[in-house]
């Protein structure tokens, strides 16, 4: 009876930081300029360049996007935390918080499948490509996508809702993760822990899956190729986006799917900064500096500015 419902969340950040404070906002910030700058570079590239108007480049341009919404969501408030040693939000901007990472997460886990498929077809089944998969059908699917993402992590949200949260009004993060958030709930969060993980199931394992046996069959097709050639160039087509499926999976499964008993409070943020904030810039970087044609389109893209400037 005595429980005051809470209303507002106080993100202490990394503590401890001391005379690193300044340099670690100042690495974080120049980070996520960078991140941003490359994304929107990716985004106008492939919205002007007549030689990126393929399904490929199209999904890549949605990633783009999905990565600038994703930073733009937890860097701001984490940016605050480092500077002020801690940071304070209304509980329902840290649901909000939640929902939009939450469902820009899922949105990519789903997108990078889509993209597995993509370079499936264009390498096993070239023929038939441009039949089965063109414009229209990338449009729709990516509609698909964005609603599956964003409504899976809708119901969850709306579960965490459903919770009562009192008392503890203190989160050991940068950002309001979904584990830090139940923490501090005062009544049973059970069903919700048992919702996420039936949910992880066609939105994270079986796309997981689905990418495994991609690259299995791309893996096969590419070595039944005879001319060396014929290999790298067919291996170069799919490499970069091997990278980032690589990359997104692995921090994810450090943070989520590995068990975090035993594990530190440090390590837990230092890799929840790996996924939250560098891997939305290492994507743009391994796609520009792997593929031949995003760089000829940017040279192009300079030649013609800087023609009309002088």
């Amino acid at each position: 009876m005595n429980q005051t419902t809470v209303t507002e969340i106080l993100l202490l950040g990394f503590q401890n930081l001391h005379n690193f404070r300044i340099p670690f906002f100042s690495m974080i910030l120049l980070i996520y300029i960078l991140t941003f700058c490359a994304n929107v570079l990716i985004l106008v590239l492939v919205s002007v360049s007549r030689n990126l108007q393929s399904p490929m480049y199209f999904f890549l341009q949605q990633l783009s996007i999905c990565d600038l919404l994703q930073t733009t969501t937890i860097v701001p408030i984490m940016l605050q935390t480092i500077i002020k040693g801690r940071a304070t939000i209304t509980i329902g901007w840290c649901f909000t918080q939640w929902y939009l990472f939450d469902g820009s997460e899922t949105w990519e886990c789903l997108l990078l499948t889509a993209m597995s498929f993509d370079r499936y077809v264009a390498i096993c089944n070239p023929l038939h490509y441009s039949s089965i998969i063109d414009h229209k059908v990338c449009v729709k699917l990516v509609i698909l996508l964005w609603l599956t993402g964003f409504g899976v992590s809708l119901v969850i949200s709306s579960s965490i809702g459903t919770l009562v949260f009192c008392k503890q009004t203190t989160i050991n993060h940068f950002f309001c993760d979904f584990a830090p958030l139940l923490e501090l709930s005062c009544s049973d969060s059970n069903f919700v822990h048992i919702e996420a993980a039936l949910l992880s199931i066609p939105t994270l394992i079986t796309p997981f899956i689905i990418v495994i046996i991609s690259y299995i069959c791309i893996a096969r097709a590419i070595l039944k190729i005879v001319s060396n050639i014929g290999r790298q160039k067919a291996f170069s087509t799919c490499s970069s986006h091997l990278a980032v499926v690589s990359i997104f999976y692995g921090t994810l499964i450090g943070i989520y799917v590995v068990p975090n008993q035993g594990q530190s409070v440090t390590k837990s943020k230092v890799i929840s900064l790996l996924y939250t904030v560098v891997t939305p810039l290492l994507n743009p970087i391994i796609y520009t500096l792997r593929n031949k044609d995003i760089k000829d389109a940017g040279k192009k893209v300079l030649d013609i500015w800087a023609t009309h400037i002088y």
